[in-house]
């Protein structure tokens, strides 16, 4: 799926708007890799730091790698401090994400974050999705691109999940919010979940449809993780949850992230506006109706083409002379007159 330089510009000069917001960070207590995860594959290619609060993935031409956490969550709250591969990450899948595929192979529920790799000079992209019950056939993807470089330096992305709400995040962004109604039946995850996180090569569909396979003259590839989050009930998934059983519930009800605030809102109406380049809820030859969570905002609708993709074409127009990247990089300021409240 390309991205037009037009598009490009766009994401830079919205970093500007985002770095004042971006500086408050969530009240949240980090968790030690050994007394919260375990390795999953690949445990030649997985290094720990000497304090065990940073973990990197490497993935090269003998294998990926990966971790999840030791225990299954009924509900909670996932966050990682990420920084991906740089330079030629062309095939390359870097996955954040929760899943109980493991215990439930056929109706397994999944949230996920997945970073796209891309050629040199060219920028990642990601992309997030839900399934619930084993829903793999409705898939509920959107793509995007992101304000910053994220082989730069470390951004935290945080998955929230509670059992009426599933909201995306990016530092104390929310890039997308899910609410869960009677007609989605099933396909909102209800199951215990674990976190995950994966290095991998997905040469045959990541970059450009497969066009562009990893290339391992640039291995190892390297994703970092930090400041590790689990904040929720643990859970056996195969045991009924006693109602009350788990402060934890409550406990993340009243958290700052699960209560997302008009200032907040604003952003993740701009992030959307300005960085989604396909959404599902807008691809009519894929659905014909959209699926139920889908709230369809007629200005947004009319941005994106029958297929869920953007209209580039018609987007972003811009006169005037353009603000180099390093340029707007550099900025710190912009936006801080946008939202005072």
């Amino acid at each position: 799926m390309a991205v037009p330089p037009s598009l490009l510009h766009s994401s830079a000069v919205f970093l500007v708007a985002f770095l004042s917001y971006t500086a408050a960070a969530f009240d949240v207590t980090t968790t030690p890799f050994d007394q919260g995860f375990t390795t999953l594959y690949g445990e030649s290619n997985i290094l720990r730091s000497t304090h065990d609060d940073s973990v990197r993935l490497h993935l090269n031409q003998f294998s990926g790698s990966g971790f999840r956490s030791s225990d299954l969550y009924s509900h909670g709250f996932f966050s990682a401090k990420i920084k991906l591969p740089s330079d030629y990450t062309a095939g390359i899948v870097v996955a954040f994400y929760t899943t109980n595929a493991d215990v439930f192979e056929k109706t397994h529920d999944e949230l996920d974050f997945e970073f796209l790799g891309n050629v040199k000079g060219k920028p990642w992209r990601f992309q997030t999705n839900m399934y619930g019950n084993g829903s793999t056939s409705r898939g509920r993807e959107e793509r995007y691109l992101l304000w910053f470089d994220p082989s730069k330096e470390f951004h935290r992305y945080s998955i929230l999940w509670t059992n009426q709400t599933i909201i995306f995040y990016i530092d104390d962004v929310p890039i997308r919010e899910m609410i869960r109604n009677d007609a989605m039946g099933g396909d909102f995850p209800q199951k215990p979940m674990g976190l995950y996180a994966t290095i991998w090569d997905a040469s045959d569909w990541a970059t450009s449809g497969g066009r562009y396979k990893v290339n391992y003259k640039y291995a190892p590839f390297v994703a970092h993780f930090t400041d590790l989050v689990l904040r929720g009930c643990a859970a056996d998934p195969l045991q009924e949850l006693v109602p009350g059983a788990c402060d934890d519930h409550r406990d993340l009800e009243g958290a700052d992230f699960a209560n997302v605030t008009p200032k907040q809102r604003r952003a993740m109406k701009r992030f959307r506006q300005k960085h989604m380049y396909y959404s599902y809820c807008y691809d009519s030859v894929r659905y014909a109706v959209p699926p139920p969570e889908c709230v369809i905002d007629a200005a947004e609708r009319q941005q994106f083409k029958e297929t869920g993709r953007l209209k580039f074409e018609k987007r972003h127009h811009r006169r005037g002379k353009r603000s180099s990247r390093s340029d707007v990089f550099e900025r710190s300021n912009y936006g801080s007159n946008q939202d005072q409240d």
